[in-house]
């Protein structure tokens, strides 16, 4: 063969690979966008029948405690202006509690940062909490963003976008008040300025030094004076008295996390809470929302005062191998996989469940107050998993995992309109439903695009068994993400109001 005939042969070959890569991808790309599409279009099938008569009383939802407002900035564009004569930690290998010092704030974002994992912490350093504000104020307006923030209030703004009458506990100031609905009802008086929490976000692919984001999340500062103090925890109390809500919230108490209290200041504070709970009537059902904890002993505490006294649960993966660690082995644990694998979350939903049933089996002679958890709520990037007991007063188990999907997709991308293109698959086709050899894989299809299924929980010393519905919804992943901070918030309170 001549060189000249070589070359074009050559040039062929290699026109014609690149002809069938397009096509490959082009195919892939289309394959991709089909599976999305049917999915999507199960999801809003099931959601759709959410929709209550138009005649049906809204269901009512009490919410506490606390309000902030929330400065948003990103986050690797901030620490490189402010900090440019700083040196970037390259090794991170634990993260502090408190943050009291420039080191440590760099070494405590580097942790999180390159885990993936949300994260709130206190800064102790009142001075360097204002200075990074100021310097925030200075910035482009176009970079940073005001928001009202805080749990109880996002969890409020969602239940009444949902349908539901609320009443919501907070201390908030005249400035901040407007930005709630009118209908949404305040026990708690009005303060004269709010507290600021920095929320420092990043997309996936964000790179700081040597870190990458392997997922969007936020990062958490905050210096406050208020909330760790829930103040309005005796407003609400009393407001619940006539109010008398189907169900009643309590949030926010991770600002009590690493807070400096007088001797026994806090514990009088969460004797408040439980008393709040242990008065309302059967037919009101407690929810506890957690949070990003670091001190054992409020997790402790939280486990005395609030944990036996609640229904229901909800939570994100960090969250939940947290508590699994504090009722398993007595220590907290603080970034985990940020994309864990369902069967492993299941088996830690199933410990978790099965520590608070025997505290219950236990317990509940002694005090009859309290009451046996029946339904788990856990929040992931790419999935929604909800536990209920069955036969309990918890209803629509699956339309409230696809609700919670959905919420997911809206609030992060900022549009109520899902585009297939928008969207990253992060599920496969199916998945096994716990760690154990031989379990049981489930299917996530167009006939089954929520999978759910029954199955017995052991717990005890006499193996009591008790039948729960457990329901996975794939999330349709926000590809490019706008707002991560309060996320959790909207998730489970919307796969709650579903479940009114």
């Amino acid at each position: 063969m001549s060189p000249m005939r070589y070359m074009g042969w050559m040039t062929g070959c290699s026109v014609l690979t690149v002809f069938v890569s397009i096509i490959w991808q082009t195919f892939l790309t289309l394959q991709t966008l089909s599976r999305t599409t049917v999915l999507l279009t199960g999801l809003l099938a099931i959601e759709s029948s959410l929709k209550r008569p138009a005649n049906e009383t809204p269901p009512k939802v009490a919410i506490g405690y606390g309000a902030c407002t929330d400065l948003q900035i990103n986050a690797t564009e901030f620490l490189n202006r402010y900090y440019k004569d700083y040196k970037i930690p390259t090794v991170t290998t634990s993260a502090r509690d408190v943050v009291k010092n420039e080191d440590e704030l760099l070494q405590s974002f580097a942790y999180y940062f390159q885990n993936g994992a949300a994260a709130e912490r206190v800064m102790a350093n009142g001075t360097l909490f204002k200075q990074l504000i100021e310097f925030a104020k200075v910035m482009d307006k176009e970079r940073i963003h005001w928001y009202m923030g805080g749990n109880a209030p996002l969890m409020a703004m969602r239940f009444f976008m949902e349908g539901a009458e609320v009443l919501l506990g907070a201390h908030m100031s005249k400035k901040m008040r407007p930005l709630l609905p009118k209908e949404i009802r305040l026990a708690g008086v009005e303060i004269p300025d709010d507290d600021i929490h920095i929320i420092l976000e990043y997309m996936a692919g964000d790179v700081w030094g040597p870190y990458v984001a392997p997922r969007a999340n936020r990062y958490i500062l905050h210096n406050d004076k208020n909330n760790p103090h829930i103040r309005a925890v005796e407003e609400m109390t009393n407001a619940l008295k006539l109010y008398h809500p189907q169900l009643l919230v309590v949030s926010g108490l991770q600002m009590m996390d690493m807070f400096s209290f007088n001797p026994g200041e806090r514990e009088k504070r969460l004797q408040q809470v439980k008393m709040q709970l242990i008065s309302q009537p059967s037919d009101t059902r407690n929810h506890f929302e957690m949070a990003s904890y670091v001190e054992l002993k409020l997790l402790q505490e939280l486990r005395q005062f609030v944990l036996p006294y609640v229904d229901s649960l909800g939570m994100n993966e960090q969250e939940l191998s947290n508590l699994q660690q504090v009722l398993t082995h007595g220590r907290t644990t603080l970034a985990t996989d940020c994309n864990p694998r369902i069967a492993h979350t299941l088996d830690q939903m199933r410990q978790v469940f099965i520590h608070l049933l025997e505290d219950y089996s236990v317990e509940s002679r002694s005090d009859p107050k309290r009451r046996r958890v029946s339904r788990l709520h856990v929040h992931t990037l790419a999935y929604q998993a909800i536990f209920t007991i069955v036969d309990s007063q918890w209803k629509n188990t699956q339309a409230a995992a696809a609700k919670a999907a959905l919420t997911a997709h809206r609030y992060v991308c900022k549009s109520q309109f899902i585009n297939p293109e928008s969207v990253l698959q992060v599920l496969d086709d199916s998945f096994a439903t716990s760690m154990q050899e031989n379990a049981p894989r489930m299917r996530i299809s167009a006939a089954s695009p929520v999978p759910c299924w029954k199955e017995h929980v052991q717990y005890g010393r006499d193996l009591e068994r008790i039948k729960v519905e457990i329901c996975v919804a794939p999330v349709l992943v926000c590809r490019e993400a706008r707002k991560t901070a309060g996320a959790g918030d909207n998730i489970s309170a919307s796969g709650l109001a579903a479940q009114l």
